[in-house]
């Protein structure tokens, strides 16, 4: 449903010493906070040939996110969008121990029905995904979990959209961000069968919506009582 990878190319990561030097030069300016970002940044390093499997198990951006945080001056490190398949036992606690690293997780949802993330051609499961954000609430006390939600995608029935809607009241997002589905010439999506009309998708957007920041509403107000700046339980 995305053209941006037909756009993008291969991956191609940034060399290492390449981000030091520029998180170094803003650091010389006093910024105090960075954020790791990429199109892909969960596959991080999975291009660099001396590393055959950097970037299928979060090494060689647990690499990064340390030196970064080990440069004077730098007091947070924040990372972009990330794919659940990074979030692991091993790599969760690791960035626990880093002092500087703020626990604000964007993790990529799109839809919490397993029918439609296979349509989509996502590489997980509703399970995998909760189970992501379990090893994150236990590695942090109330870390700031976001995502992104599509409604209305090609095929998308009445009962996977309210599987959807229980699956976000489920889980217990800091913030959502809901979009509806938009036809993109050249994508798979846009020659499938059964699309949804856009007054049904404008609906179920609203409805999300209206759910979501609701849920928002109460999951901040936990967040900011029980947890201190860093997501870590205070003392």
């Amino acid at each position: 449903y995305c053209i941006i990878p037909y756009m993008r190319g291969r991956i191609r990561s940034r060399a290492l010493s390449d981000i030091l030097s520029e998180v170094e030069n803003l650091a010389a300016q006093g910024y105090k906070e960075v954020v790791l970002t990429g199109i892909h940044l969960s596959s991080y390093g999975k291009d660099f040939l001396e590393h055959p499997l950097a970037g299928l198990d979060g090494t060689a951006l647990l690499e990064v996110i340390r030196s970064v945080a080990a440069i004077p001056g730098i007091a947070r490190v924040r990372l972009g969008s990330l794919e659940p398949r990074i979030i692991t036992e091993e790599f969760a606690a690791a960035i626990s121990e880093i002092p500087e690293f703020c626990p604000h997780f964007h993790l990529s949802l799109q839809s919490g029905c397993d029918a439609t993330l296979a349509r989509m051609n996502r590489k997980y499961t509703t399970e995998e995904y909760e189970n992501a954000c379990s090893i994150l609430r236990k590695n942090f006390t109330h870390p700031a979990i976001t995502t992104d939600v599509i409604v209305g995608f090609p095929g998308e029935t009445d009962e996977e959209f309210e599987t959807t809607e229980r699956y976000l009241e489920r889980i217990h997002f800091y913030e959502m961000h809901i979009f509806q589905y938009s036809r993109r010439e050249g994508t798979k999506a846009a020659a499938m069968p059964d699309q949804v009309p856009e007054q049904k998708k404008t609906e179920e957007k609203t409805k999300t919506v209206e759910a979501a920041q609701k849920a928002e509403e109460a999951q901040k107000a936990v967040s900011s009582e029980k947890a201190g700046i860093d997501g870590k339980k205070p003392d």
